[in-house]
């Protein structure tokens, strides 16, 4: 049986915070004491394997350790305890302009950045067209790369990066600075490599990506591994736990604003998804008919036209995937003192399973004058419905047929 292409064993790193630092012999002597830190676990007893040839995600918040612990598969850091051994020649890009020298030319850091990678120089030449075309750069690569944009040093690096031919390749977050084409391009390449047997290891935010990219995929939090695992399990519950904390946040936000606030002419008192068969749920299925009501009451009759928002979010980076109003709806509102209700009928919800926060709103025609605000005020789940799909938040509700 094939080696792991990489294997961590109960791998930690401790980082010092410090909050004072000796920068000399005579800072320390002066102060007579050694310099104040913290110490900051940015991994804790983790420990994975990945076999070779699959295509590995790490997901998890921000300073969650997903980059720590590629630098530790890179070699680039060493734990403080545990090991890691990998199999296989590695080729990381990590941060951007790492291994670049800014003085010297795009063809100088070629030469420079390959020679660290391993290459000789008879390689690089025979290499070296590859990878200032695949970069794109051929009118640029004499140019020093100080001059570059950041997305010149990613296609620059990346290029290097995948033309070292390697078994073990390490990416992270930085080629979301490349624009679509070369996203494109990235993506094409990766799959070759994938169809070679090579390892490919990511790191990575947009989970989109990762669910239709990795074979596996493996949850940080705080330095911690909590699960490993199919990457659309992994994904879901992910994204279960970072949206219940934008809840709790928007919760907390809401009960501190309810403190300050004066009571206002117009308050909006709840948001309800109403299901197929007309009662009150907090779960459906894509492609059932919906309703989402909104009850309010104002204190005394409002002049103006009222405008009803809500916004729509289903990720853990909180993208906004929809906001529909009342203004836009075509439906004119004039509120009179006392209770009223509103509702949104949604003949099929083509939104594909996951976990989906609404937030809604009361204002004037011009967004101007805001009467009540409610982030987060309904929290709901979609189950597999028809269509039947696995990839993104919505579904265009497309047929398809051959046509030729």
């Amino acid at each position: 049986m094939n080696k792991p292409a990489v294997v961590v064993d109960d791998v930690s790193k401790m980082f010092r915070i410090y909050h004072e630092r000796n920068q000399s012999l005579k800072a320390a002597l002066m102060r007579g004491r050694r310099a104040k830190y913290d110490e900051f676990w940015a991994l804790k007893d983790v420990s994975l394997e990945i076999a070779s040839g699959q295509t590995y995600g790490l997901v998890g918040h921000n300073g969650s350790g997903k980059s720590t612990l590629l630098k530790t598969m890179a070699k680039i850091l060493r734990p403080d305890s545990g090991a890691v051994e990998t199999n296989g020649k590695v080729s990381a890009l990590l941060e951007l302009g790492a291994g670049f020298h800014p003085e010297l030319s795009g063809r100088d850091n070629v030469y420079l950045n390959g020679s660290i990678l391993g290459l000789s120089k008879r390689e690089i030449d025979a290499k070296f067209d590859d990878i200032v075309g695949f970069a794109g750069l051929e009118d640029f690569v004499d140019q020093p790369v100080k001059n570059y944009s950041s997305g010149m040093y990613v296609r620059l690096g990346f290029s290097i990066a995948i033309n070292v031919d390697p078994e073990i390749l390490m990416v992270d977050e930085i080629l979301a600075v490349g624009d679509e084409e070369f996203q494109r391009r990235c993506m094409e390449k990766f799959k070759d490599f994938k169809d070679d047997g090579k390892t490919i290891i990511v790191v990575s935010h947009a989970l989109g990506t990762v669910r239709t990219m990795c074979d596996e995929v493996a949850w940080l939090d705080h330095g911690r591994l909590v699960e490993t695992g199919d990457p659309n399990t992994i994904i879901d519950k992910y994204t279960d736990v970072q949206v219940e904390k934008v809840a709790e946040a928007h919760q907390h936000d809401d009960d501190s604003a309810d403190r300050q606030r004066t009571p206002g002419l117009l308050t909006l008192d709840g948001v309800e998804l109403i299901g197929p068969d007309g009662e009150p749920t907090t779960t459906v299925r894509t492609g059932d008919e919906v309703r989402i009501r909104f009850d309010f009451e104002a204190k005394e009759d409002i002049r103006d036209d009222v405008v009803v928002a809500m916004w729509i979010h289903g990720s853990a980076d909180g993208s906004n995937l929809t906001g529909p109003n009342t203004d836009d709806g075509g439906l004119p509102l004039r509120v009179s003192k006392g209770r009223g209700q509103v509702e949104l009928t949604v003949p099929h919800l083509m939104l594909l399973p996951g976990v989906y926060e609404a937030g809604a709103a009361m204002t004037d025609p011009s967004r101007a004058n805001h009467y009540d605000h409610k982030p987060g005020i309904l929290r709901f789940t979609v189950q597999s419905g028809t269509p039947t799909e696995r990839y993104g938040y919505f579904s265009l509700g497309g047929t398809w047929a051959r046509t030729i």
